[in-house]
C-alpha cells in the first residue's frame, strides 16, 4: 500500500505575542476588504449592460478580476510561510504575485485608449471597437501568464535569459506608464477644459480622472517594491524579509488591490450606483426574504 506524504505549509506566525495576533488580524481583514471591494466592482459591471458597453468599464472590469483574485491569494500568501522571489519558500511559482503584471498592462493600455478617444475621436470611433477592448485586455492575461509558463518549460540559462528581457521591458512600460499620465495630465488641463459643457465633456473629464489618479497611485505604491526587486535582481543592497506576512513592501504593493476599486467607486457615480443597487441591495434584499421566510417557518412549526 503506497503511502502520500503530505507536507503542510505552516502558518506565518507563533502566535507568541500580540504582534503576531494584529498582524495576523490585519491580513485577514485586508484579504476580506479586498475581495469584497474588487468583487464588486466586478459583479456590478457584468450585471449592469450601461457599463458593459462602455471601452472605459471594461479596463475597470479586467484590473477588479485580477484584484478580487489578488484578494483571495491574501490568504495564501500572507498567511502561510511564503516567501515570494530568491530563494523561493512555500510559493507558487509567481502564479498569484504575476497578478499585479497584468494590471500593469492593463492600465497601460487604458491609458492609450483615453489618449486616442480625448484626442483622436474619429479615428476611435472608426477603429477602436468593443471586442478589440476586450481582445486587449485578454492578451495582458495571456503576456504574462504565457511568459511565466515559458520560463518554467525552457532550461535555466534561456529562463534567466527571458527573466532579464522581462525586466528591462517593466522598466520601459514604467517609463511609457509616466510618460503617458503627463501626457493625460496635459490633455485633461488645456483640452478638455476647452470644450463646452455638456454630459461628453463630463464623462471624458471623469475617465481621465480615473486613470490618472490610479496610475499614479499604482506606481506609488508599488514602486519600492519594484526598486528593491531590481536591485535584488543586479545583486545590489536590496532588503530581505523572513516572508511575505512581514515584508512591508509587499504589503505596500498589494494595497493596490484596496485602492484601485476604491478610486473607481469614488470617481465614477454611475459605478457607485451600479454596485449598491446591483450587488449590496439585491444582497440585502435576497437575506431579508430569507429571515422573512424563517419566521414564516417558525410560526408555523
Amino acid at each position: 500500500m503506497a503511502l502520500v506524504n503530505i507536507t503542510l505549509v505552516p502558518l506565518a506566525f507563533d502566535f507568541n505575542s500580540a504582534e503576531d495576533y494584529l498582524l495576523f488580524l490585519f491580513h485577514v481583514i485586508f484579504g476580506v476588504c479586498a475581495v469584497l471591494l474588487a468583487g464588486s466592482v466586478t459583479l456590478a459591471i457584468l450585471r449592469t449592460h450601461a457599463l458593459r458597453i462602455q471601452n472605459r468599464f471594461i479596463f475597470m472590469l479586467n484590473t477588479s478580476i485580477s484584484d478580487t483574485l489578488s484578494g483571495f491569494a491574501v490568504f495564501y500568501l500572507c498567511l502561510f510561510d511564503v516567501r515570494v522571489g530568491f530563494p523561493s519558500k512555500n510559493g507558487t511559482f509567481y502564479i498569484l504575485t504575476s497578478l499585479l503584471g497584468v494590471n500593469i498592462l492593463t492600465f497601460l493600455f487604458a491609458q492609450f485608449d483615453r489618449y486616442f478617444a480625448i484626442c483622436h475621436p474619429f479615428f476611435y470611433s472608426r477603429f477602436i471597437t468593443r471586442h478589440l477592448i476586450v481582445a486587449v485586455n485578454t492578451y495582458s492575461w495571456i503576456q504574462i501568464y504565457g511568459q511565466l509558463l515559458i520560463q518554467k518549460l525552457l532550461p535555466l540559462s534561456r529562463a534567466i535569459q527571458i527573466q532579464v528581457y522581462g525586466m528591462i521591458s517593466l522598466q520601459l512600460i514604467i517609463l511609457t506608464k509616466i510618460t503617458m499620465t503627463i501626457k493625460l495630465l496635459v490633455v485633461a488641463k488645456y483640452q478638455i477644459q476647452r470644450d463646452p459643457p455638456s454630459p461628453e465633456k463630463d464623462s471624458k473629464k471623469e475617465s481621465l480622472q480615473i486613470i490618472v489618479l490610479v496610475v499614479i497611485c499604482f506606481l506609488v505604491l508599488w514602486s519600492p517594491s519594484m526598486v528593491n526587486m531590481i536591485l535584488k535582481g543586479l545583486g545590489g543592497n536590496a532588503l530581505d524579509f523572513e516572508n511575505e506576512a512581514v515584508n512591508p513592501l509587499g504589503i505596500v504593493a498589494r494595497c493596490n488591490v484596496l485602492c484601485t476599486p476604491g478610486l473607481y467607486l469614488w470617481a465614477s457615480p454611475s459605478l457607485r450606483t451600479a454596485v449598491c443597487e446591483t450587488v449590496w441591495r439585491r444582497i440585502i434584499h435576497n437575506q431579508r426574504n430569507k429571515v422573512a421566510l424563517k419566521r414564516r417557518c417558525d410560526r408555523h412549526v
